[in-house]
């Protein structure tokens, strides 16, 4: 009750971005997760050319999350929202209705550059719609984020029994409801010219020496983040000998982030530097990974079947995983746009989700070559003790610059801001 009064609280504008995250995962996870398997088992692609489809619409999109970024400074987030939902929207029809190679990866590149474009675009536009409620704002846009990356999964298993195209044109039509919602509702606002053309903007936020610092120590985050489509489910499997134990681990971060994100960042908002906090945040994810290494170190690296309560550690990895998320993110996206001028913040973001997205992917081939040695070698617990030695860098990154000063302070209490008038062009 408490998370819908203050949902309430936030503009119009602020509620339909949070209904669209929800929207925006739910759609996403509804199709992605089982994109491989359509094109090997039913369309009969090798691995190789499965892995080209992947690849093409994941490198699409961290690829130009920076293109994704400037639009929005330089034609407004609202559009360049729409126009982003809009792409997914074909490109996820096109995997529906296409089979061949040329198709699937025009729809790849659709649907990857669909990211690049609204994924920065709404973190830009929902901080400036959030006004001084930026973390709280951020915090129930995890809450809605990580439902909608429960709820598509288990819907997309359940459109699957009919067929894959149904459950990519059932994506498709949300990324269309979504697109016609935006339109309807989202405000212009006035951009505010930056002063330079593009490449002066790109350089004047790559010649941020803090901002730069800062992205690369939140690498931690990213890749453990990741952790929980890789490492946790994996983990879940092979301690129960349950293919459907994964889907535990997305139930505890769902139920955890719906009880407590938005009452730990009120609770830490007012309590200290959100350095600290963040810092904080990355240590516990790092920490995270203790309880299954423990196991792992004593079971070794084969799979067991002891029943859903050896999952229990994994579990345990999954809860902390979460709540360091709820702890550090918040922040993290209250801090990315006061390192520069407000006319740049959707061009920080986009930056900011380049180097994390080549983060993750590095983190994620360093992450698998260790399950894969650890499987080979019999030490099951060394991609766990990576992950966790990942994380407690990261946290000792931040609190590194935040010791030297490097890290804007925390944001002065401001009153509301006066209402808006009516969308302008």
């Amino acid at each position: 009750m408490k998370t819908w009064h203050e949902i309430r609280r936030f503009p119009l504008a602020v509620q339909l971005l949070l209904v669209n995250q929800l929207g925006v995962n739910t759609g996403f996870y509804l199709l992605i997760p089982y994109l491989a398997t359509h094109l090997g088992e039913n369309l009969g692609m090798s691995a190789a050319v499965v892995g080209i489809v992947l690849g093409v619409r994941n490198l699409s999109q961290q690829g130009l999350f920076l293109i994704g970024g400037s639009a929005s400074d330089r034609l407004g987030a609202r559009g360049v929202i729409i126009a982003g939902c809009a792409l997914r929207t074909v490109g996820f029809a096109l995997f529906a209705l296409g089979d061949g190679l040329a198709v699937l990866l025009a729809a790849s590149v659709l649907s990857g550059l669909a990211g690049a474009l609204f994924n920065p675009a709404v973190r830009a536009y929902l901080a400036q719609e959030a006004g001084e409620r930026k973390a709280e704002a951020f915090a129930l846009f995890n809450v809605f984020a990580t439902t909608g990356a429960l709820i598509g999964p288990l819907l997309g298993s359940a459109l699957l029994l009919v067929d894959f195209r149904t459950s990519a044109l059932t994506a498709a039509g949300i990324f269309a409801v979504l697109t016609v919602a935006q339109a309807l509702v989202l405000p212009a606002r006035t951009v505010e010219p930056s002063g330079g053309g593009v490449l002066a903007d790109w350089r004047e936020v790559v010649g941020n020496r803090a901002f730069l610092a800062f992205a690369l120590a939140m690498i931690g985050m990213f890749t453990l983040e990741n952790q929980l489509y890789l490492l946790l489910p994996d983990g879940a499997r092979r301690a129960t000998g349950w293919d459907g134990a994964a889907g535990l681990v997305f139930l505890v971060g769902t139920v955890t982030n719906l009880a407590l994100q938005l009452r730990i960042t009120r609770a830490l908002k007012s309590r200290g530097s959100r350095a600290r906090w963040m810092a904080i945040g990355l240590a516990v994810m790092g920490l995270a990974f203790l309880p299954p290494a423990a196991v792992a170190a004593v079971a070794g690296a084969g799979p067991e079947s002891a029943g859903v309560l050896a999952a229990v550690p994994v579990l345990t990895g999954a809860l902390l995983l979460y709540l360091g998320v709820m702890i550090a993110q918040p922040f993290v996206m209250e801090l990315i746009p006061r390192f520069g001028r407000s006319e740049l913040t959707g061009t920080y973001f986009g930056i900011f989700y380049v180097v994390s997205g080549i983060a993750a992917a590095v983190g994620n081939t360093v992450v698998g070559w260790a399950m894969d040695t650890g499987e080979r070698d019999g030490i099951g617990w060394l991609p766990w003790v990576c992950c966790a030695l990942l994380g407690l860098v990261s946290a000792g990154g931040v609190a590194w610059l935040h010791r030297l000063r490097a890290l804007p302070g925390n944001p002065e209490p401001a009153p509301a801001p006066a209402a808006r008038e009516g969308s302008t062009s």
